[in-house]
């Protein structure tokens, strides 16, 4: 295998479709209130994938680095790309990964503020700051997966709307809530199989921190969340007759039944061959329900 494609490797590729589906969800939202602009989307959507691709590379230099990816149970959902401890690339690789990725991120972010505004500047810093501080600092704080759930959650959807809009809305906003929650939720249950190596390492997951009962706990409750957060917000713009989040969107209930088989496998945290198909189905869950909130934005404003 060539080095490039060991480098492609290191990002984890099969996990940036996350920063796709995302892209697609905060441009729909765009475009349903009257800003679409197809190159800009598509130049954010390709910065947003840098991104996470730099924030996976880096996130495997200090596992390396601190000893977790010698004693993780890698699963197809978790446990780092296993480049590094394979010797397939070196730790000082996939650092340069993440730098140079996250510095053709930052050229393209500056590009933004040039074109639609300073105020984008505050939405950068403080994702930067999720993705810097993440692995080396604020995985060693209490519920460190709210890091995530903001970074690659909340402030893209704004981010996407603010680069075409030129302004914020706190209605995308509250549209924003269930990816920031589906993405916490993305990192916590994968976090399950990782317990006893990220003890090792210093980690403050909620895993570690209470227990995988309470984790789990924490996992439904959240899940929950998200649909209940969708419903709510629909419900209100039927009874205020202002737009919250359209009708449409209810097509995300769509994505149920992935949701509840992720449910029940995280009940079953301790039984690896039912925790990792709910891992599986946590992902197409998250997945399939940004989509389907994306095409609700565009049903409504299309029909």
């Amino acid at each position: 295998m060539s080095k490039i494609k060991l480098w492609f490797m290191e990002t984890r590729p099969q996990f940036l479709t996350l920063s796709i589906v995302l892209t697609f969800l905060g441009t729909s939202i765009a475009w349903y209130y009257g800003y679409f602009n197809f190159g800009y989307a598509l130049l954010a959507g390709f910065g947003l994938v840098l991104t996470h691709g730099s924030v996976n590379a880096i996130n495997d230099y200090f596992d390396y680095k601190s000893g977790i990816d010698l004693n993780v149970k890698r699963t197809p959902f978790s446990g780092g790309s296993g480049l590094v401890p394979e010797g397939k690339i070196t730790s000082k690789q996939a650092l340069w990964v993440g730098i140079v990725t996250s510095l053709v991120a930052l050229a393209i972010g500056i590009f933004f503020v040039i074109v639609s505004g300073w105020q984008l500047i505050p939405l950068i810093l403080i994702a930067a700051l999720c993705m810097i501080l993440y692995t080396p600092v604020i995985l060693k704080t209490y519920w460190p997966e709210w890091s995530p759930g903001l970074g690659l959650g909340i402030l893209p959807i704004l981010g996407f709307y603010f680069i075409q809009a030129g302004e914020y809305s706190w209605i995308v906003l509250v549209a924003s809530i269930p990816s920031g929650i589906m993405v916490h939720n993305l990192l916590l249950i994968n976090e399950f199989p990782d317990v006893e190596a990220d003890r090792i390492g210093g980690r403050r997951t909620t895993p570690v921190v209470f227990g995988l009962e309470t984790a789990s706990k924490v996992y439904i409750v959240a899940t929950i969340a998200i649909y209940a957060w969708i419903v709510g917000c629909v419900i209100a713009t039927l009874v205020t007759g202002s737009v919250v989040m359209p009708v449409y969107c209810l097509i995300a209930l769509l994505s149920l039944p992935f949701a509840l088989k992720a449910v029940q496998g995280s009940r079953q945290y301790n039984d690896m061959s039912k925790l990792v198909p709910a891992l599986a189905n946590n992902v197409i869950f998250i997945m399939l329900t940004h989509i389907l909130l994306g095409i609700g934005y565009i049903l409504d404003g299309a029909l």
